[in-house]
């Protein structure tokens, strides 16, 4: 193999690779709703910032960003080991995904919330389901939350009435299944990006504090 074939299959490979500082899309694979939040508060438990699965593929509330553990730093366009625990930020309102001993509205299981309290319980292991060595784009993967070992779930049998009809809740779970597989269809690298505005960030005009990055996720 000449090194231009060298460049070509590295560039596809980097390419594949969710990153650290990465701007995702999470869609459940049961069902193609997205992990997505707003302004819209629980009407119970937590009172938090709701969490649900959205079916539009192009709304601005489905971006998350993508950070290392809670009190962790990683390096910002690294592929993310499977294994890794990380947090996800959504880009819009700042939140982290968030977990915690509240009943979720629906389906009384566990809650998930936006929230920007930032400590422990917004870390989330990722689990590959390919075996594969890190996390890819458009291969499923699991998040469990690590306080409580509940897994990220999308279940199409719970969805919500006004104010948010049709949307899906998202919940923690005690167990996998289908409604816990993930896949990332949206990896923004902001390697290059020093002024925090890359295209889509430009597009929604989305204004993010990233603090630095080293090489350590747990």
């Amino acid at each position: 193999m000449n090194n231009e074939q060298n460049l070509i299959t590295n560039d596809q490979l980097g390419f594949q690779h969710v990153t650290c500082g990465s701007t995702i899309k999470l869609s459940n694979q049961a069902n193609q709703h997205r992990l997505h939040s707003h302004g819209v508060s629980y009407g119970s438990g937590s009172g938090q910032q709701s969490v649900t699965g959205f079916s539009s593929s192009d709304d601005a509330n489905s971006f998350w960003l993508l950070r290392a553990a809670f009190g962790k730093q990683c390096k910002r366009g690294d592929p993310v080991p499977c294994g890794s625990i990380i947090r996800l930020r959504h880009t819009n309102t700042n939140g982290y995904l968030h977990s915690h001993n509240h009943k979720s509205p629906l389906s009384s299981q566990q809650e998930v919330s936006c929230y920007d309290g930032n400590d422990t319980g917004d870390d989330w292991r990722v689990e590959c389901a390919s075996g594969s060595k890190f996390w890819l784009r458009e291969e499923p993967v699991q998040f469990v939350h690590v306080e409580s070992q509940a897994y990220l779930s999308c279940n199409g049998a719970h969805q919500f009435g006004h104010p948010i009809p049709g949307q899906l809740e998202v919940s923690g779970t005690k167990g996998s299944s289908k409604h816990t597989q993930w896949i990332a269809q949206v990896n923004n690298d902001n390697n290059n990006n020093n002024n925090n505005s890359d295209a889509i960030m430009v597009k929604y005009r989305i204004s993010l504090f990233q603090q630095p990055f080293n090489n350590t996720y747990t």
